[in-house]
Protein backbone atom coordinates (compact mmCIF):
# COMPACT_ATOMS: atom_id res chain seq x y z
CA UNK A 1 0.00 0.00 0.00
CA UNK A 2 1.64 3.45 -0.81
CA UNK A 3 1.40 6.48 1.56
CA UNK A 4 -1.35 8.26 -0.78
CA UNK A 5 -3.62 5.95 -0.55
CA UNK A 6 -2.98 5.27 3.20
CA UNK A 7 -3.55 8.49 4.08
CA UNK A 8 -6.76 8.21 1.65
CA UNK A 9 -8.07 4.96 3.92
CA UNK A 10 -7.16 6.71 7.21
CA UNK A 11 -9.26 9.59 5.83
CA UNK A 12 -11.94 7.68 4.96
CA UNK A 13 -11.86 5.77 8.56
CA UNK A 14 -11.61 8.73 10.58
CA UNK A 15 -14.76 10.37 8.95
CA UNK A 16 -16.79 7.10 9.29
CA UNK A 17 -15.68 7.65 13.20
CA UNK A 18 -16.01 11.28 13.17
CA UNK A 19 -20.34 11.33 12.64
CA UNK A 20 -20.47 10.04 16.10
CA UNK A 21 -19.20 12.72 17.68
CA UNK A 22 -21.86 15.10 18.67
CA UNK A 23 -22.48 18.60 19.86
CA UNK A 24 -21.46 19.58 23.70
CA UNK A 25 -19.42 15.76 23.89
CA UNK A 26 -15.71 15.64 26.10
CA UNK A 27 -14.24 13.87 23.32
CA UNK A 28 -10.46 11.75 24.02
CA UNK A 29 -8.59 12.36 21.20
CA UNK A 30 -5.69 9.68 20.77
CA UNK A 31 -2.20 10.10 18.82
CA UNK A 32 -0.78 8.83 16.12
CA UNK A 33 -1.16 9.57 12.34
CA UNK A 34 -4.50 7.71 11.69
CA UNK A 35 -5.78 10.36 14.71
CA UNK A 36 -3.57 13.19 12.44
CA UNK A 37 -6.58 12.55 9.84
CA UNK A 38 -9.36 13.03 12.58
CA UNK A 39 -7.91 16.05 14.13
CA UNK A 40 -7.85 17.60 10.38
CA UNK A 41 -11.62 16.55 9.91
CA UNK A 42 -12.46 17.77 13.47
CA UNK A 43 -11.28 20.90 13.07
CA UNK A 44 -13.32 21.78 10.06
CA UNK A 45 -16.93 21.23 11.73
CA UNK A 46 -15.61 22.89 14.84
CA UNK A 47 -14.70 25.89 12.82
CA UNK A 48 -18.42 25.20 11.01
CA UNK A 49 -20.12 25.52 14.67
CA UNK A 50 -19.38 21.97 16.55
CA UNK A 51 -19.38 22.71 19.83
CA UNK A 52 -16.72 19.92 21.58
CA UNK A 53 -13.64 19.78 24.08
CA UNK A 54 -10.83 17.36 23.29
CA UNK A 55 -8.55 16.16 26.07
CA UNK A 56 -5.43 14.33 23.77
CA UNK A 57 -3.36 11.82 24.27
CA UNK A 58 -0.02 12.69 23.07
CA UNK A 59 2.00 16.08 23.14
CA UNK A 60 1.90 16.19 19.19
CA UNK A 61 -2.21 15.51 18.99
CA UNK A 62 -2.02 18.51 21.07
CA UNK A 63 0.12 20.71 19.25
CA UNK A 64 -2.04 19.64 15.55
CA UNK A 65 -5.51 20.72 17.89
CA UNK A 66 -3.92 23.89 18.89
CA UNK A 67 -2.67 24.86 15.48
CA UNK A 68 -6.03 23.68 13.50
CA UNK A 69 -8.21 25.38 16.28
CA UNK A 70 -10.02 22.28 17.97
CA UNK A 71 -10.26 23.40 21.76
CA UNK A 72 -8.63 21.29 24.48
CA UNK A 73 -9.08 20.31 28.24
CA UNK A 74 -7.95 18.15 30.27
CA UNK A 75 -8.19 15.30 32.69
CA UNK A 76 -7.59 17.27 35.74
CA UNK A 77 -10.58 19.52 34.32
CA UNK A 78 -12.38 16.91 32.73
CA UNK A 79 -11.85 13.84 34.25
CA UNK A 80 -15.02 12.32 32.58
CA UNK A 81 -15.43 11.61 28.95
CA UNK A 82 -17.79 10.43 26.61
CA UNK A 83 -15.80 9.29 23.55
CA UNK A 84 -12.57 8.11 23.09
CA UNK A 85 -11.66 7.80 19.11
CA UNK A 86 -7.89 6.51 18.86
CA UNK A 87 -5.96 4.34 16.40
CA UNK A 88 -4.53 1.34 16.74
CA UNK A 89 -1.37 -1.20 15.30
CA UNK A 90 -3.31 -4.39 15.53
CA UNK A 91 -6.75 -5.49 16.03
CA UNK A 92 -7.57 -8.72 16.30
CA UNK A 93 -10.77 -10.78 17.53
CA UNK A 94 -13.37 -8.91 20.26
CA UNK A 95 -11.36 -5.68 19.47
CA UNK A 96 -8.49 -6.59 21.36
CA UNK A 97 -5.47 -3.97 20.24
CA UNK A 98 -1.88 -3.79 20.20
CA UNK A 99 -1.06 -0.10 20.73
CA UNK A 100 1.63 2.11 21.69
CA UNK A 101 3.42 1.95 17.66
CA UNK A 102 3.82 6.53 18.31
CA UNK A 103 4.89 5.85 22.49
CA UNK A 104 1.74 7.01 23.85
CA UNK A 105 0.15 4.01 24.99
CA UNK A 106 -0.20 5.16 28.92
CA UNK A 107 -1.88 8.18 28.09
CA UNK A 108 -3.93 6.76 25.42
CA UNK A 109 -5.50 3.94 27.86
CA UNK A 110 -5.73 6.67 30.55
CA UNK A 111 -8.00 8.37 28.27
CA UNK A 112 -9.72 5.13 26.83
CA UNK A 113 -10.65 4.19 30.75
CA UNK A 114 -11.81 7.55 31.58
CA UNK A 115 -13.99 7.59 28.32
CA UNK A 116 -17.52 5.97 28.07
CA UNK A 117 -16.63 4.70 25.12
CA UNK A 118 -13.68 4.16 23.11
CA UNK A 119 -14.15 3.58 19.03
CA UNK A 120 -10.74 2.46 17.07
CA UNK A 121 -10.11 3.96 13.67
CA UNK A 122 -7.80 1.92 10.93
CA UNK A 123 -7.00 0.75 7.87
CA UNK A 124 -7.44 -2.87 7.01
CA UNK A 125 -4.02 -3.30 7.07
CA UNK A 126 -3.96 -3.19 11.23
CA UNK A 127 -6.86 -6.32 11.13
CA UNK A 128 -5.08 -9.64 11.97
CA UNK A 129 -6.09 -13.22 13.50
CA UNK A 130 -3.73 -13.28 16.43
CA UNK A 131 -2.18 -10.00 17.88
CA UNK A 132 1.42 -10.33 18.35
CA UNK A 133 3.23 -9.89 15.03
CA UNK A 134 3.59 -6.16 15.55
CA UNK A 135 6.03 -5.50 18.56
CA UNK A 136 4.17 -5.11 21.84
CA UNK A 137 5.47 -1.86 23.45
CA UNK A 138 6.30 -1.65 27.24
CA UNK A 139 6.12 1.67 29.17
CA UNK A 140 8.97 1.17 31.45
CA UNK A 141 10.94 3.80 34.01
CA UNK A 142 13.98 4.67 33.27
CA UNK A 143 15.63 3.49 36.70
CA UNK A 144 16.24 -0.19 37.15
CA UNK A 145 15.76 -1.15 33.43
CA UNK A 146 18.55 -4.22 33.67
CA UNK A 147 16.44 -5.93 36.41
CA UNK A 148 12.69 -4.66 34.77
CA UNK A 149 14.46 -6.39 31.63
CA UNK A 150 14.66 -9.83 33.97
CA UNK A 151 11.45 -9.60 35.09
CA UNK A 152 9.92 -9.31 31.68
CA UNK A 153 11.82 -12.35 30.35
CA UNK A 154 10.26 -13.91 33.52
CA UNK A 155 6.82 -13.43 32.50
CA UNK A 156 7.13 -14.14 29.19
CA UNK A 157 8.13 -17.71 30.03
CA UNK A 158 5.84 -18.31 32.70
CA UNK A 159 2.75 -17.41 29.46
CA UNK A 160 4.63 -19.74 27.33
CA UNK A 161 6.13 -16.97 25.24
CA UNK A 162 9.42 -16.09 23.77
CA UNK A 163 10.98 -13.13 21.58
CA UNK A 164 13.70 -10.36 22.01
CA UNK A 165 13.04 -7.37 24.31
CA UNK A 166 14.14 -4.33 22.22
CA UNK A 167 14.51 -1.00 23.82
CA UNK A 168 13.17 1.45 21.08
CA UNK A 169 15.84 3.68 19.94
CA UNK A 170 18.98 1.66 21.52
CA UNK A 171 21.13 2.21 24.25
CA UNK A 172 22.67 5.36 22.51
CA UNK A 173 19.73 7.34 22.26
CA UNK A 174 16.60 5.83 23.61
CA UNK A 175 12.94 6.99 22.81
CA UNK A 176 11.94 8.85 25.66
CA UNK A 177 8.06 9.17 26.13
CA UNK A 178 5.86 12.66 27.31
CA UNK A 179 6.32 10.96 30.35
CA UNK A 180 9.64 10.29 30.52
CA UNK A 181 9.82 7.14 30.25
CA UNK A 182 11.48 4.47 27.95
CA UNK A 183 9.56 1.74 25.76
CA UNK A 184 10.56 -1.83 25.67
CA UNK A 185 8.97 -3.75 22.37
CA UNK A 186 8.38 -7.31 22.74
CA UNK A 187 9.07 -9.08 19.88
CA UNK A 188 7.01 -12.03 20.00
CA UNK A 189 5.19 -12.63 16.70
CA UNK A 190 2.09 -14.53 18.02
CA UNK A 191 0.40 -13.48 20.99
CA UNK A 192 -2.48 -16.53 21.29
CA UNK A 193 -4.13 -15.09 25.04
CA UNK A 194 -3.76 -11.66 25.40
CA UNK A 195 -5.98 -11.33 28.50
CA UNK A 196 -4.16 -13.66 30.05
CA UNK A 197 -0.63 -12.35 29.14
CA UNK A 198 -2.03 -8.99 30.46
CA UNK A 199 -2.39 -10.54 33.70
CA UNK A 200 0.80 -9.77 36.58
CA UNK A 201 2.05 -7.41 33.41
CA UNK A 202 1.47 -4.07 35.09
CA UNK A 203 2.75 -5.63 38.28
CA UNK A 204 6.41 -6.07 37.53
CA UNK A 205 8.01 -3.20 39.49
CA UNK A 206 9.31 -0.82 36.64
CA UNK A 207 6.85 -1.35 34.23
CA UNK A 208 4.14 1.50 34.12
CA UNK A 209 1.54 0.70 31.26
CA UNK A 210 1.91 -1.90 28.24
CA UNK A 211 0.90 -1.58 25.05
CA UNK A 212 -2.60 -4.44 25.00
CA UNK A 213 -5.54 -2.61 24.84
CA UNK A 214 -8.51 -5.73 25.98
CA UNK A 215 -11.99 -4.94 26.50
CA UNK A 216 -11.59 -1.32 26.12
CA UNK A 217 -12.97 -0.52 22.61
CA UNK A 218 -16.31 -1.04 21.36
CA UNK A 219 -16.31 -0.45 17.79
CA UNK A 220 -13.78 0.33 14.84
CA UNK A 221 -14.22 1.85 11.41
CA UNK A 222 -12.01 0.11 9.18
CA UNK A 223 -11.09 1.54 5.87
CA UNK A 224 -10.62 -0.80 2.88
CA UNK A 225 -10.07 -0.80 -1.01
CA UNK A 226 -14.03 -0.06 -1.82
CA UNK A 227 -15.94 0.37 1.97
CA UNK A 228 -15.53 1.28 5.60
CA UNK A 229 -16.25 -2.11 7.48
CA UNK A 230 -17.87 -1.34 11.19
CA UNK A 231 -16.69 -3.93 13.26
CA UNK A 232 -18.23 -4.13 16.77
CA UNK A 233 -16.84 -6.02 20.06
Amino acid sequence: MNAQMSAALKSEAAAAALKEVRNGMRLGIGSGSTVNELIKLLAKEVAAGLDIIGVPASEASAQLCNQLGVPLTTLDETPELDLCIDGADEIANELALIKGGGAALLREKIIATASARMVVIADRSKVVDTLGKFPLPIEVVQFGLGATRVKLEQHLKTNGLSGELVLRGGAEAPVVTDNGNFIIDAHLGTIPDPEAFAKGLNDIPGVVENGLFINLAMRAYVAGDDRVEIIER
